[in-house]
């Protein structure tokens, strides 16, 4: 195993203003000093679009918001052979519901993850559960700061002991003294100082300190409170600074304004150890117990301070013991009696003070690098790599195929057809049945009838043909689409896309269905709808027919409609990129939606048939263009996603992305292979099946090989969990279309071409490898209508 030299932290930084950013620059410094010629950086997170003058040793930057920014992180991290990751989880710091970006970065790590809990909710909403255990899952091992957070680990998250590591919160090494020096420095010199400090924010129970102070003065007249910190930031831009005026205004009412100080300000280390050291008391009122971790009280107690708390979580493991004073929750005349009896009673401070500094020393920062730097070292004896693509690695089908497996996919069948979502792997029937996904089932169906497969049951593609045949209306010449599950229809036609998509799988039956009366019965219904489509608008339902005529042609070679239909749908399509393309914007169409490839794939097929080069020219100009577009930064397949759809001229965005592009894409790019030799395109198909495999943005594998289900896609921070009809007709359709190429030209041997070489235009269409276009810049979300799956 090689030294440890690299560590990451992620996290917060200084000099942004929280907590999060103290623990983390402190933590990394203490490794670094106890470990010479290590190399630690920081992740850091930046909030609200923000900006920060940060230190070098932040080596990368992420906008909370910007789930591209945690992946490309995560890429980065890989490249720079970061040995191990230690996480700062925080609820709050971290974009997406619940903070659940954070995922999208651990998923992609190839390193072990070692994970520090600084709030473990002992009732979390169901989104802050499945974001805690995604990073739990994700962690070697998690580090808590005290026992009640291993306790609620183990009870309410269900994770085992040898998973859960105690490391109580870092504290500054300093000397044991009595405060009259820092008093003099400060300029209280001869009052009992009572300190509160950190980020002011309504949960920290200042107001109870201030409602106390006439019981302390009664006592101890000369007594100062002071408050020492800036007000929270976030709180600061929600209503500005009108819950410090309040405070003001509270000591004014109260009567002790000449006895409560405001320093409204945020110090750095030097400074914060004076004013510590100058307390004579400190003070932690916190409202609520839900506090597992309080930076200020574990500085307080390793200066060896008299603590007068509330038994929050935190407070009750470190003060037990005689190490301080715990109080009721907002209870005034409580605070302010404890308060008042120490700063009388010398003795009984000094012993406070003794108990809480010895009882602090293993919790020095030098000690507390140590316990991480050999955590560190043990996961990393412990690590298995995962199997997740490098950046820039060129990611890869496996070399061998998984079987064929049809068990889901007769899951979701019955005896009227095939239903069309789940609820994971249980078949949804409250939204019953379409004519899309039926007609990919019988396409499905005839595909798998070639030599070298294993054909469906014969009785189930039977039953996708009736569905299409009771979808037909006559009356208005096209395709219903949508059926409930008592089987009534539920509109008198359906989409333009769902009629062309229909004839693709009756012309594919008509050629390669092995059943001779099913086949007649597809030609005749094929010919049937086929005029229709002249009145169409949508370039899908062209490309969708276009596909069927390909097969229609084969299977009925006289028929004399057919090449009329070919050519003047061929010709729309290139006609529409002669209007739209242009250098920057290869495509079709002014935005990108959904089975895009289909359109490319199309035309390539189109004008192979035509015998005209300048229609496949422009297939593969757009094909190209496709490719280059749906590839990310480190070399995996990214398929347009559903956040896209409705934009105009903008590159695709990254989520949510759905098996069908995944399979759309194959196709396109095994016809460009066919019509030309170039190995790039063989390379280009293998990608995006990978994707299926989990060589993906996040690292999940889609396709269970097991039983041939596949999960509804990603969502920027995990798969969709359901397995509905679309996507596992799109995982074995793209399973079949591989099997096939590998069994046309060998087990991959023809694949040579790099995706990290770019698939260039040249004279002709011909296609070569030379450098693929790094993933352009996300674009603007506009709220539209996808035909997305959801979980």
């Amino acid at each position: 195993m090689k030294p440890l030299d690299r560590v990451a932290f992620i996290g917060n930084s200084l000099p942004r203003r929280c907590g999060i950013a103290t623990f983390t620059a402190d933590l990394r410094q203490a490794v670094v000093a106890a470990k010479p010629g290590l190399q630690a950086g920081i992740v850091v997170m930046n909030d609200a679009g923000n900006r920060y003058d940060y230190p070098p040793d932040v080596i990368h930057q992420i906008d909370e918001d910007r789930i591209e920014d945690y992946t490309s992180a995560a890429d980065a991290l890989n490249a720079s052979r970061t040995r191990v990751v230690c996480l700062q989880h925080e609820f709050g710091i971290f974009g997406g519901e619940a903070g659940s970006h954070i995922l999208a970065l651990l998923a992609r790590l190839t390193m072990p993850v070692v994970t520090t809990l600084h709030t473990v909710l002992a009732a979390p909403s169901p989104a802050q559960r499945e974001v805690l255990q995604g990073v739990i899952r994700a962690s070697a091992r998690v580090i808590v700061m005290a026992e009640k957070g291993r306790e609620l680990l183990r009870q309410v998250y269900g994770v085992p002991a040898d998973r859960i590591e105690i490391i109580p919160h870092g504290i500054p090494e300093v000397a044991f003294a009595e405060p009259d020096a820092a008093k003099l420095r400060l300029g209280f010199t001869g009052r009992p100082v009572i300190l509160t400090f950190g980020l002011l924010s309504p949960s920290k129970g200042i107001e109870v300190m201030i409602d106390a102070m006439p019981l302390v003065l009664q006592r101890c007249p000369a007594a100062i409170y002071v408050v020492l910190g800036a007000t929270h930031p976030n709180l600061v831009r929600q209503q500005g600074e009108a819950y410090r005026e309040s405070l003001v205004a509270r000591a004014t009412a109260r009567g002790v304004a000449g006895s409560v100080v405001f320093l409204d300000r945020f110090v750095d280390l030097d400074m914060l150890l004076d004013f510590i050291s100058a307390a004579d008391v400190y003070v932690t009122p916190y409202l609520h117990e839900a506090q597992m971790t309080s930076g200020t009280l574990a500085y307080s107690y390793g200066l060896g301070k008299a603590v007068v708390s509330t038994p929050y979580w935190h407070a009750q493991d470190l003060l037990a013991d005689g190490a301080g004073l715990l109080v009721p929750f907002n209870d005034a005349p409580a605070v302010g009696e404890a308060v008042a009896g120490l700063l009388a009673d010398d003795a009984r401070r000094f012993d406070m003070r003794r108990r809480a500094y010895a009882a602090s020393r293993p919790m020095t920062w030098p000690r507390t690098a140590l316990r991480y730097l050999s955590l560190f070292d043990r996961v990393r004896r412990e690590h298995r790599p995962r199997l997740t693509a490098p950046p820039l690695a060129q990611p890869r089908a496996p070399r061998v195929l998984p079987e064929m497996r049809t068990e889901h996919l007769l899951a979701m069948c019955d005896d009227t057809g095939l239903l069309q979502h789940a609820v994971h792997a249980v078949a949804d029937r409250a939204h019953g049945y379409c004519v899309d996904d039926n007609a990919r089932a019988l396409l499905l169906g005839c595909t798998m009838m070639a030599p070298g497969e294993q054909p469906l049951p014969e009785p189930l593609v039977a039953r996708f043909a009736a569905f299409v045949q009771h979808a037909w209306n006559a009356d208005r010449g096209r395709f219903r689409n949508f059926m409930s599950f008592d089987r009534r229809w539920l509109e008198a036609s359906g989409s333009e896309d769902s009629h062309g998509r229909t004839l693709w799988a009756l012309g594919k039956a008509a050629r390669a269905d092995v059943n001779a009366s099913r086949r007649r019965w597809a030609a005749e219904l094929f010919i049937q709808a086929l005029p229709t489509t002249e009145t169409f608008g949508s370039p899908r339902a062209w490309a969708f027919t276009l596909l069927g005529l390909e097969d229609y042609g084969e299977a009925v070679p006289d028929d004399t409609l057919a090449p009329r239909f070919r050519r003047l749908l061929a010709d729309r399509l290139v006609g529409l990129m002669a209007g739209c393309a242009t250098e920057d914007w290869t495509w079709f169409e002014d935005g990108l939606a959904y089975d895009n490839a289909r359109m490319p794939q199309a035309l390539i097929l189109a004008g192979a048939t035509l015998g005209a080069p300048g229609h496949v020219a422009e297939g593969l100009r757009a094909l190209r263009w496709l490719v280059r577009v749906q590839t990310a930064p480190s070399g995996v397949f990214r398929p347009v996603g559903t956040d896209s759809f409705g934009e105009t001229r903008r590159f695709p965005r990254a989520f949510d992305q759905q098996a069908l592009e995944a399979t759309a894409t194959i196709a396109a790019c095994l016809a460009a292979r066919r019509h030309n030799a170039d190995p790039v395109w063989a390379e280009a198909a293998e990608t995006a099946f990978a994707w299926f495999m989990g060589h993906n943005d996040l690292a999940v594998p889609l396709a269970d090989p097991e039983t041939g289900a596949c999960r509804d896609g990603l969502h920027r921070d995990r798969a969709n969990e359901n397995r509905g009809g679309e996507s596992v007709l799109s995982y074995m359709l793209a399973l079949t279309q591989m099997r096939g190429h590998r069994r046309a030209f060998g087990s991959r041997a023809d694949l040579q071409a790099s995706l990290t070489g770019r698939i260039a235009d040249t004279p002709g269409g011909a296609v070569q490898p030379n450098h693929l276009s790094p993933d352009p810049p996300p674009a603007k979300r506009r709220d539209v209508h996808c035909p997305a799956q959801h979980s």
